[in-house]
């Protein structure tokens, strides 16, 4: 059940505390600098031939989606959504994330969406929804399959991504580094830029909102993150796994908060090899 929103303190930490335990560019001293780099590498991703950029799903300006094919016909679609407290970043700076899946023969999509405060967390999320079924109604277009698509996502990303479980196209779901509980987020700093009301930390926060379906779900996040960023990642898991979901959670040893999503990218990284094992979980599926 959610946590009281008249409260002041959560898990009796106070705002300034609050703000401590779920600041993720504080605690990793480097961040800017691996973020930039992102940048950097996410440009040779997007100069690439047969990528598509900016494919429009939506009347905002950020509305946007950049797809990157692998050389496989009919090969599966991996969704990507960017993180950044849903305040900051934009789906170029994590182009580079395609790399590892294109490698592996996974097709890979990132979203972009309006940023908070341009847009609260419910027209946010309404916005990723739009944006699986404009992917999903272009697949003969683009070359996927349809019927194999997964979805993840990075902090706020990750987010983003659970409640994407619920999308009836969605087959699978691999966040990273999640927030699933909202009620500390909006008592934080987070909060200043998306101005959540009770009701959206009631019906948005996937804690609270165990999708239906029940596809699998693979969650990690890193051994060296925040404390309350590995609880938020581990509380899901469990009451995923206990409500008959099939979920599990891998804590990657001696990765931050940042350095995990190199994982991904990487053509062997850990995060890599779980999105190949959860594809096969989904394709296992459709064969079923």
């Amino acid at each position: 059940m959610p946590t009281d929103q008249t409260a002041s303190t959560y898990r009796g930490m106070e705002r300034a505390a609050i703000d401590a335990a779920y600041n993720n560019s504080a605690a990793v001293t480097d961040s800017a600098e691996r973020v930039e780099k992102w940048r950097r590498r996410s440009e040779e991703t997007r100069a690439r031939p047969g990528v598509r950029l900016d494919l429009r799903y939506g009347p905002e300006a950020n509305n946007r989606i950049d797809y990157f094919p692998t050389n496989m016909p009919s090969a599966p679609l991996f969704i990507f959504i960017h993180g950044g407290y849903w305040f900051r970043n934009t789906k170029e700076i994590f182009a580079f994330v395609a790399d590892g899946p294109c490698a592996n023969g996974i097709n890979v999509a990132t979203v972009g969406y309006t940023l908070a405060p341009d847009a609260g967390l419910s027209q946010i999320v309404q916005e990723v929804s739009l944006a699986i079924d404009y992917l999903v109604d272009s697949a003969d277009d683009l070359g996927f399959d349809r019927a194999a698509v997964t979805v993840g996502g990075w902090s706020a990303g990750g987010h983003l991504t659970a409640l994407a479980a619920g999308h009836p196209n969605v087959a699978g779901v691999l966040p990273i580094s999640g927030i699933f509980d909202l009620t500390p987020i909006a008592l934080s700093y987070i909060n200043d830029a998306l101005s959540l009301t009770a009701d959206e930390v009631d019906t948005l926060s996937p804690l609270f909102n165990l999708p239906r379906r029940k596809i699998p779900h693979l969650l990690f996040v890193g051994g060296d993150e925040l404390p309350e960023l590995q609880r938020q990642s581990t509380a899901y898991a469990a009451a995923a796994a206990g409500d008959g979901i099939p979920a599990a959670l891998e804590v990657v040893p001696g990765q931050n908060h940042f350095t995990i999503v190199d994982e991904l990218a990487s053509e062997d990284g850990v995060l890599m090899r779980g999105l190949i094992r959860l594809v096969r979980q989904v394709s296992a599926a459709k064969t079923a």
